[in-house]
C-alpha cells in the first residue's frame, strides 16, 4: 500500500512474513548530472558516519547497537537519467523484542535524525569531519580505478557515451569535482536536496501497514514539485565505431566492446533481450564462454551484460594482447550466429531455466524485493505477477532472439594492452 506523506513524498509498505527483519529504504531521486553525482557521493559519505547528535562513528554505532544490532548505510546509484541517494536500514521485527518496545518507531526516529540533523554547524559541515570524509572518498575512488577490470569498464563507457558527460560520469562522481567541494558547498547542496528531490520510503517485512504509516506520518518532509526527466537514456546510433587503445603495466590485456541496443526495461522485447544476453555471454553455457574461452582458448574470461535503462550491451574479455583481432572476429561471429538463429533448443531452454531460477531466488532476498518494488513505481508496466514473469521468459522463441540480435550494433571498442617486452 502507498501513503502520500507530502506532495512527491510517498511511503510504500510491503507486508510479508518471509523475513525476521524489517528493511527500510529512503530514496532521494534527482535528475542525473555530472556536477550533482559528485556532490551526492560526498554527501552520502558525510551523512553515513555521523550526525549532529551522533558526531562520530562511535556514537552512531552505539545507537545502532541500542536498536538491537540494526544495520545502516547510505549509497548512491543511478538508472538512466536519474540519480539516487539511498539510506537503507535493517532492524529486527518488533515481535521478537520485549513487549512495549517498538524498534520500528525508534528506527524511524533515527532516520529522521540522520536526514534532518546532519553534522552542520553555523551553516557548514563540521570541518574535521568534512575533510576526513572528502579524503577517504577520493582515496576510495582512486582505488576503484586501480582495479583494471573496472578501469576498462569505465573507459568503455567514456567511449560509448562520448556525447553525454552525465552518462559517462560514474554514479560515485569524479575526484576532480570532489576536490573542489567545500564544507559550505556541500551543506548548500544538502539543503537543496532535502527540499527538491522526489522521496520514496519503502518498508518491507512482517509489519502492519497502518502502524508503519503512523511511524512516518510526521517525518518532516515538505511538499515539493518534481519535474522528472524521461527515465530511459536514449542515444542515437553512430555510423563511426569509437576505438581507444591504452598500454598499461598489466599481465592480462582487456578487450571490451559496447553495443547500442534500443530495447529498454520492460519493452516488448525486454524478456527476449534477457534470454539473448544469457545465450550470448551471460551464463557458462553461453556462446562467448564456450567458444571464445573454452573451445578456442582465446580468453581468460568472456561475458556480456545489459543496461536496459541506457540502451547499452557490453562484452568484457581478458585476453593475450596478440589475440586482439582473433577475439574481435570471434565475438562478432557469435553475434551473427544468434542473428541467424543458430541456437540449440537445449541451450535456449537451459537459459530460460537459469533466468527463472535467478528470478525466484531474488524473491527471497529482501533487498532485491525492495528494488523491484521501487522499479515498479518508476516503470508501471513492470508491475506483473510472478507467474506472468515466468511465462514471458518461457514464451521467448528463437525468432525473438534473431530479432533482438538485429538491435545490437557495435559502437565502441576499448583495448587495454599489457606492456610489451623490449
Amino acid at each position: 500500500m502507498t501513503f502520500e506523506l507530502n506532495q512527491n513524498v510517498n511511503l510504500h509498505v510491503i507486508p510479508t512474513n518471509k523475513y525476521k527483519t524489517v528493511r527500510i529504504l529512503v530514496r532521494f531521486s534527482a535528475p542525473l548530472t555530472t556536477e550533482t553525482s559528485s556532490k551526492r557521493s560526498l554527501l552520502a559519505s558525510l551523512m553515513e558516519t555521523n550526525s549532529l547528535n551522533y558526531p562520530d562513528q562511535t556514537a552512531l554505532s552505539k545507537k545502532l547497537s541500542e536498536l538491537y544490532g540494526a544495520s545502516f548505510g547510505i549509497g548512491v546509484s543511478r538508472n538512466g537519467n536519474e540519480h539516487y541517494f539511498t539510506l537503507g536500514m535493517n532492524i529486527i521485527n518488533d515481535k521478537l523484542v520485549p513487549s512495549g518496545i517498538s524498534v520500528l518507531e525508534s528506527a524511524a526516529e533515527f532516520l529522521k535524525e540522520i536526514i534532518f540533523a546532519p553534522h552542520i554547524i553555523d551553516g557548514n559541515f563540521e570541518t574535521d569531519t568534512f575533510l576526513r570524509e572528502k579524503e577517504n572518498l577520493i582515496e576510495y575512488i582512486e582505488s576503484i580505478f586501480d582495479d583494471k577490470q573496472t578501469y576498462a569498464s569505465l573507459s568503455l563507457q567514456n567511449l560509448f557515451f562520448a556525447r553525454s558527460n552525465n552518462q559517462k560520469t560514474p554514479s560515485f562522481g569524479r575526484t576532480e569535482d570532489i576536490e573542489k567541494e567545500t564544507a559550505s558547498s556541500i551543506a548548500d547542496y544538502y539543503r537543496h536536496m532535502i527540499v527538491n528531490d522526489k522521496v520514496d520510503i519503502i518498508v518491507i517485512g512482517d509489519v502492519a501497514e497502518g502502524y508503519v504509516a503512523r511511524c512516518f506520518k510526521d517525518f518532516g518532509f515538505e511538499d515539493r514539485s518534481y519535474e522528472s526527466e524521461p527515465l530511459f537514456y536514449k542515444q542515437s546510433l553512430d555510423n563511426v565505431i569509437r576505438q581507444k587503445t591504452e598500454q598499461l603495466p598489466v599481465v592480462q590485456s582487456k578487450l571490451n566492446l559496447a553495443y547500442h541496443c534500443d530495447i529498454y526495461y520492460y519493452d516488448d522485447l525486454y524478456f527476449a533481450l534477457m534470454v539473448f544476453n544469457g545465450l550470448f555471454g551471460g551464463f557458462p553455457h553461453s556462446k562467448l564462454f564456450l567458444n571464445v574461452r573454452e573451445k578456442h582458448s582465446l580468453a581468460y574470461y568472456a561475458s556480456s551484460s545489459v543496461e536496459p535503462f541506457r540502451g547499452l550491451l557490453t562484452v568484457q574479455t581478458g585476453i593475450d594482447g596478440k589475440n586482439r583481432e582473433k577475439v574481435l572476429r570471434l565475438v562478432n561471429e557469435q553475434l551473427k550466429e544468434l542473428a541467424t538463429g543458430k541456437v540449440s533448443e537445449e541451450y535456449l531452454e537451459q537459459t530460460k531455466v537459469m533466468l527463472i531460477n535467478q528470478f525466484l531466488l531474488s524473491l527471497d532476498n529482501q533487498r532485491a524485493l525492495q528494488e523491484q518494488a521501487f522499479l515498479k513505481i518508476k516503470v508501471p508496466q513492470a508491475d506483473i505477477t510472478q507467474d506472468e514473469w515466468v511465462k514471458r521468459i518461457q514464451d521467448v522463441t528463437i525468432e525473438d532472439i534473431k530479432t533482438v540480435a538485429k538491435h545490437v550494433k557495435l559502437q565502441a571498442v576499448y583495448f587495454m594492452e599489457g606492456e610489451k617486452e623490449d
